[in-house]
């Protein structure tokens, strides 16, 4: 397949050419420039219809599926935490991920923490992300998302992740409750945005994590389903609670109007994570790849077992490569999402992933992705 060899090709440059002249520059500098190359890249005629030639590859019935009325070309899609003002969706399209999370926005804007916002551990496959919940104001990232058209899209599912705005103004679960319904009410109409992601578990904001525990979890969502949204509403899984705590979560979660789980958030716990590069005590943050990818899965495995009849499950945390990704479908996730994975692999790795998980399928004997969904969990 002509592609593969040109997907071989472009890894090749990026890992050995492209990414040890990136990496000797501040994480933060490259994130922001990438967002604004790109931005500007995409309104240039002919472009994105390149990018997509590069590295997209026909739909495989195999992988499409639908789930709450929406349809995903394949399971692999962009986490929330790149385009976090919606501002690239086109070119993430083309790439190849059949869907993407914009955000977490917020009912105001925000600036986010003090930088740096971002550390590298190369030898860990990992980010220490401190970004503090930076962006537009979801007024600013909804309007601009409205104004995508199909052909910008092109069947690109977008998913809205909402969360409080990190301010000082903003701290008891009254005001935080109010942030997410103000965020809520105002995507509830917008045709572009097909999904609706609570993050609960965002680690850097005022206020601390009200909604990881039962009680506040309960009010915040009872206001959701007072707003009647038209979308599916998911919530964001912290990723390190203990498993009985995890199922207090899921237990009021099922008693709402709410369609499924991502599994899960960055890693806090730094003692437990197998950290392979030496991670300074002043460098402030929470770990993304590797060290989340087995607290990840094992909650994917627990929480289908308990709540698959009930939950569709989106799989975050540490994915790759192909086998990661099928990984998480075998534990249990029926999507899959991924940021880390694509800065240390490259731009190539969602429609290497998606070719990946066809040659699984057929070693494996399935003729659809969802005859893999869960296989593994009870091993």
């Amino acid at each position: 397949m002509i592609r593969r060899v040109i997907w071989r090709i472009v890894r090749f440059g990026y890992v050995y050419l492209i990414k040890p002249l990136l990496f000797m520059m501040s994480p933060d500098n490259v994130h922001s420039h990438t967002i604004s190359q790109m931005s500007f890249w995409q309104n240039v005629p002919g472009f994105t219809a390149l990018v997509r030639l590069v590295f997209q590859q026909s739909s495989c019935s195999a992988l499409k599926q639908q789930y709450h009325n929406v349809t995903f070309n394949s399971p692999v899609g962009l986490s929330a935490g790149f385009d976090k003002n919606g501002e690239i969706m086109p070119i993430i399209a083309s790439l190849g991920f059949s869907f993407g999370e914009v955000g977490s926005v917020t009912a105001d804007s925000c600036e986010g923490n003090i930088r740096p916002w971002f550390y590298r551990l190369p030898k860990t496959r990992s980010l220490v992300v401190n970004a503090g919940l930076n962006n537009h104001g979801s007024e600013a990232i909804i309007k601009r998302l409205a104004n995508y058209s199909d052909s910008d899209l092109r069947e690109f599912p977008i998913i809205l992740s909402v969360a409080k705005t990190n301010s000082q103004k903003v701290i008891s679960i009254e005001q935080g409750i109010n942030d997410y319904v103000t965020t809520a009410r105002r995507a509830k109409n917008q045709p572009n945005i097909k999904m609706i992601e609570l993050n609960i578990s965002c680690p850097n904001a005022y206020g601390g994590e009200d909604f990881t525990k039962p009680d506040g979890l309960e009010l915040l969502l009872t206001a959701i389903d007072s707003i009647n949204l038209k979308q599916p509403v998911f919530v964001k899984m912290p990723v390190n609670l203990d498993l009985l705590k995890a199922k207090d979560l899921l237990d009021v979660i099922v008693g709402h109007k709410i369609a499924g789980v991502t599994i899960a958030n960055l890693a806090k716990n730094r003692t437990t994570a197998n950290l392979k590069d030496d991670l300074p005590l002043s460098v402030v943050g929470n770990l993304s790849g590797e060290p989340t990818r087995d607290l990840s899965n094992e909650l994917i495995r627990r929480t289908f077992l308990e709540y698959g009849k009930r939950l569709t499950i989106i799989g975050v945390g540490g994915i790759f490569s192909a086998d990661d990704a099928y990984e998480k479908i075998k534990l249990g996730a029926s999507l899959v999402e991924l940021i880390t994975g694509m800065i240390f692999e490259g731009p190539q790795l969602p429609s290497q992933i998606e070719d990946g998980l066809r040659r699984r399928l057929q070693t494996d004997g399935f003729n659809h992705i969802s005859q893999a969904i869960g296989i593994d969990a009870k091993q």
